[in-house]
């Protein structure tokens, strides 16, 4: 998998289990929900991306 996939897998991922435990847990972990949809956004306009600085620190290829 190239970068950009593991972007998306991650942040999927993240959207989908912070909504299971907001439904099954306690719903302030819709909070990180949000908080991983708003850095989706202004990465789309700024081109930043922490997760991609991480991803690229662990040795991950650009796509």
């Amino acid at each position: 998998m190239v970068m950009e996939q593991y972007i998306r897998a991650i942040a999927g991922s993240f959207i989908l289990l912070s909504l299971a435990l907001g439904y099954l847990h306690h719903p302030y972990w819709h909070g990180f929900t949000a908080f991983v949809g708003l850095n989706l956004l202004q990465s789309a306009f700024t081109g930043f991306c922490p997760m991609e600085k991480l991803l690229a620190a662990l040795g991950v290829r650009p796509a």
